[in-house]
């Protein structure tokens, strides 16, 4: 058995994971809007164009995601999507796309006592992430 991340958005979901699948190396994999329900009484409040439910794989992990309709909708909280970039290049080029317009950044970019470069942040569709790269310091 294995985890899957459901991540919520205010309306933005097709863009937000189109966006994680192209800056990630992503595949979008189904997508089901409010639209597409069999019938009106199966639809969530909102428009057609809302998404229900999408899936993007990346690697063996699937995240899957839905637009939440307004009283629906909570900011997300207590938990981060964290991701180990395999160089520092990518370090720099994740967190370059992935922080620009970012929300709130607890964390710059730099070293730790057990990473050469960690950084903490709320992007701009509201998914708090964190990057880590241990490098030199992994545990052996």
């Amino acid at each position: 058995m294995e985890p899957t991340i459901y991540l919520f958005f205010k309306g933005n979901c097709l863009e937000a994971m189109q966006f994680y699948a192209e800056t990630l190396g992503g595949k979008i994999t189904g997508i089901f809007r409010n639209g597409d329900t069999p019938d009106p009484e199966s639809r969530m409040p909102g428009g057609d164009d809302l998404v229900m439910n999408m899936n993007m794989t990346l690697g063996s992990a699937n995240i899957m995601a839905s637009d939440s309709p307004g009283e629906w909708y909570s900011k997300p909280q207590g938990f981060y999507v964290s991701l180990a970039p395999a160089s520092v290049g990518e370090f720099d080029r994740l967190y370059a796309a992935l922080a620009k317009g970012a929300q709130n950044v607890p964390m710059e970019p730099g070293e730790t006592f057990w990473a050469e470069r960690f950084a903490m942040f709320t992007d701009r569709f509201g998914t708090p992430w964190m990057l880590n790269f241990p490098g030199k310091k992994a545990a052996a």
